[in-house]
């Protein structure tokens, strides 16, 4: 149903040594937006902060996570050692720190992709903590939030009073009076404190990324860099001879007769000719003339398209031609990026359609080899 909340609320963590910001954000969550509390809970950590994570948090003593379920009656959360992800090197060994370029790659396209699977379901609604861990993994998941965060998701830092930040033995406040040391060494009650939920606004690039990197793997540079080229000004090459398009950087495939139709449109913007009209029986020459650049003459394609445009090109060859094309650059493009390649129409009732681009953005030529 429109405008329903998701079914399925998910916190994720980054944590180092301090596995504490799980109950912290659980608990102001509880307080100040019990509709916001999670069905479930996500870890991603370095080997010694999982093993923190569970003993602090999932054994039967101390055991913070169930003891903060009983202490404020919260029920069903799932949260195991299963939802613990671990950092891995390049060998796939556990990463106990982050000590060099490469366990830094690693770690920032675990946490993107992460970040892309949580994300893929459309009843979900993803909330990204970076109070923990060290500040490049935090920065790294606040990022992969914009990249790939959708309207519903969040992203939010937790601040606790003094002087029970940084303190070992502090996870929430307790609705009972708890006496702990401090680290300078005082003591103090956890009833005292205090956990905020300090929310952090992010931009979601999501729309302007090509749908390969929605749907599929995601490394960090990878999809940084796809962003990247959706905000830079846009650039068309059509390739006949490999039967593809180049546009926003990325690689488009496309069958003979559509991309025949879209280089139609691409060469009569390139030219600053006046735009097609769907109802020309006459297009089906120059039509025919870009199918044959890329089909052939010995085609049988060939023979087939000239088949069907012996009476001309009617509106119904038209619509299908334009829906095909633009389905296919939104296919491999996503939606805010297709748009700006995309056939469009010139008014409602205008039946006159263009490609929207500047005529210096488009050439004929080489598409060069894909992005990887």
């Amino acid at each position: 149903m429109p405008g329903a909340r998701p079914q399925r609320r998910i916190l994720l963590a980054v944590t180092g040594l301090s596995p504490q910001v799980v109950t912290e954000t659980i608990y102001a969550l509880a307080r100040k937006e019990p509709s916001a509390v999670p069905h479930e809970v996500h870890l991603i950590t370095t080997s010694e902060g999982a093993e923190r994570a569970r003993l602090a948090l999932l054994s039967s003593s101390p055991g913070w996570f169930h003891r903060l379920c009983t202490d404020i009656n919260l029920r069903d959360i799932r949260f195991g050692v299963d939802n613990i992800h671990v950092l891995r090197d390049v060998e796939g060994s556990p990463l106990v720190d982050i000590r060099s370029p490469e366990d830094n790659e690693r770690a920032a396209d675990f946490i993107t992709e992460k970040v892309r699977v949580l994300t893929a379901d459309p009843e979900s609604a993803l909330h990204v903590s970076i109070a923990g861990g060290r500040k490049t993994l935090g920065y790294y998941a606040g990022y992969a939030l914009s990249l790939f965060g959708r309207p519903q998701d969040r992203l939010s830092h937790v601040l606790v009073s003094e002087p029970f930040e940084s303190t070992w033995e502090f996870f929430y406040p307790t609705p009972y009076s708890r006496v702990i040391e401090t680290r300078d060494k005082k003591l103090a009650d956890t009833a005292d404190a205090t956990v905020t939920l300090a929310e952090i606004p992010f931009v979601s690039l999501r729309d302007g990324l090509p749908k390969r990197l929605v749907d599929g793997n995601a490394r960090f540079t990878q999809t940084v860099d796809a962003a990247r080229r959706a905000l830079t000004p846009p650039e068309l090459v059509v390739d006949l001879d490999r039967r593809c398009v180049r546009a926003g950087g990325e690689l488009v495939p496309m069958a003979a007769a559509d991309l025949a139709f879209y280089a139609l449109f691409a060469r009569n913007r390139q030219n600053g000719e006046e735009s097609l009209h769907r109802n020309d029986p006459a297009l089906s020459e120059p039509f025919l003339a870009e199918y044959l650049r890329i089909a052939g003459e010995m085609s049988g394609e060939k023979e087939r398209a000239e088949s069907a445009l012996k009476r001309g090109m009617d509106e119904a060859y038209f619509d299908q031609r334009k829906s095909r094309t633009n389905g296919v650059l939104g296919q491999h493009l996503g939606p805010q990026l297709a748009r700006i390649y995309m056939i469009q129409s010139e008014g409602p009732r205008s039946g006159r359609f263009s490609l929207r681009l500047d005529r210096e953005a488009i050439r004929f030529g080489d598409a060069g080899d894909d992005v990887t």
